[in-house]
């Protein structure tokens, strides 16, 4: 009996959207540690810290091994400026990638177009309601989860909620596939705001 060629039947069926490997996105900066904290530097001017969970942000920079970064926990310690303003403009400058970003009211009401995209930044997640489009009820950010795995897209998020918290609005699965597909990095701490 013949065997199997696993890459060879792949390729055959490229054509008609089956997909077992996800294409994910590779990011290796060099020299990540300064690149973050020129970014930083530059957003914050004279305020600028730098935190102990920038370094796992920097381990993310230096190699995310095809997965996503997830930033979650307290107020006012850069997530944002970091995943919405610096890291675009780093895979920009770096790897030429152009990440879309989103807050979470724009992922609902624009669901089926965040899931076009390949690289995808989602500020705030937690705080959208149900998407519901035509009188069909939607749970956004779960569709968008179970999307990012299965075709290996690169997804970047923050969010002020609380692992436990985001499991509680979107259930274990989504919690499951999050871990699978983001590294995630935890901001306690007092707000740098004040």
């Amino acid at each position: 009996m013949e065997q199997i060629n696993f890459q060879q039947t792949i390729e055959r069926l490229k054509d008609t959207g089956f997909s077992p490997i996800p294409n994910t996105v590779q990011v290796s900066i060099p020299d990540a540690k300064n690149v973050l904290w020129n970014g930083i530097r530059y957003f914050t001017r004279d305020k600028a810290r730098w935190l102990p969970e920038y370094d796992e942000v920097v381990g993310w920079l230096t190699d995310n091994s095809g997965r996503g970064l997830l930033c979650f926990g307290n107020c006012g310690r850069g997530k944002t400026l970091i995943c919405g303003k610096i890291l675009p403009l780093v895979l920009n400058h770096y790897c030429r990638k152009v990440i879309n970003c989103y807050d979470a009211q724009q992922m609902n009401a624009n669901l089926d177009d965040v899931k076009q995209k390949h690289i995808i930044y989602v500020d705030d997640i937690g705080t959208e309601s149900l998407s519901v489009k035509y009188g069909e009820k939607r749970l956004a950010f779960a569709e968008l989860a179970d999307e990012t795995e299965k075709k290996g897209k690169l997804l970047i998020i923050t969010t002020n909620l609380s692992i436990d918290e985001l499991r509680e609005k979107y259930g274990e699965r989504t919690i499951d596939r999050l871990k699978a597909i983001t590294r995630t990095v935890l901001f306690s701490g007092e707000s740098l705001r004040k």
